[in-house]
């Protein structure tokens, strides 16, 4: 039976800006109600309130990598929503330090934003979807975490990580109504090298060349729907230059790795 968007209740972390944002608009537009979740409850609720029927819409604040919030979270969502349909774990941070300058301690905080903190709401999250017989699950990856660059070490590690973790929860889940798809973004126009953080942990503080260059949120997130709908699993979304990296790599990886070296990625 085909999904209907008005049947759909999606929780989507970091919903207050960027892909986060655009994907509740995108959702909304359709019908589907959202549960908008990120830090900064005056962003959410703005984000809220641009929603097609905003009133059906709900806002619930915290901070993805305090786990005893996302327990909260979590109690909270489904005191209000009754049930979650899709969970899309797209709430992260980037990075833009070289190896050798970057810090354990950045490094950590890190994994444990962009992989811990996802894998930790799903498991919450999952037990509810099976029991009602189904459910999807949408970690937003990243093309970083395909094809390794400079400045992006333990982001691209976190990164891969949650993609070979949603593999496995795929093939365990499968059989019980679950859908695993990981959507790998390239270059979209939003504030992620400004809050990358920096070898101390400091935010960048400076929008990136590439960044400003890539996709709108708005074209990302009409592309990222369109491909969930189908039932994709495996979703790439870029431009130009990360089409012309992944078509590379499938032919010949040490020519893309030659490329990478040569590039200017920050």
């Amino acid at each position: 039976m085909k999904t209907k968007y008005k049947d759909l209740t999606i929780w989507i972390t970091g919903a207050s800006s960027g892909i986060g944002e655009a994907l509740a608009l995108e959702f909304s537009k359709r019908g589907a109600r959202i549960i908008l979740s990120g830090r900064n409850n005056d962003k959410l609720e703005a984000v809220k309130k641009r929603c097609k029927h905003s009133d059906k819409h709900i806002v619930v604040p915290f901070d993805i990598a305090d786990a005893e919030q996302v327990k909260q979270a979590y109690q909270a969502v489904t005191a209000q929503a009754g049930k979650i349909d899709w969970l899309i774990n797209n709430a992260g941070v980037s990075q833009r330090s070289l190896i050798m300058d970057t810090t354990e301690e950045v490094e950590r905080q890190l994994m444990e934003i962009d992989y811990f903190a996802q894998t930790r709401l799903s498991r919450l999250v999952l037990p509810d979807m099976i029991a009602q017989n189904g459910g999807k699950i949408v970690m937003i990856s990243s093309i970083a975490g395909l094809l390794g660059s400079q400045y992006r070490g333990a982001y691209g590690a976190a990164k891969a990580a949650i993609h070979m973790w949603a593999n496995s929860l795929r093939a365990e889940l499968h059989d019980q109504g679950i859908e695993v798809a990981t959507v790998f973004p390239g270059f979209i126009q939003t504030n992620v090298s400004i809050n990358a953080l920096t070898a101390d942990g400091s935010a960048q503080g400076t929008m990136d060349d590439a960044t400003n260059k890539g996709l709108t949120a708005t074209a990302f997130a009409k592309q990222v729907r369109k491909a969930l709908m189908k039932g994709e699993e495996y979703i790439i979304i870029g431009g130009q230059k990360e089409k012309l990296a992944m078509m590379v790599n499938r032919l010949s990886p040490p020519k893309l790795y030659k490329m990478i070296r040569a590039a200017q990625v920050k």
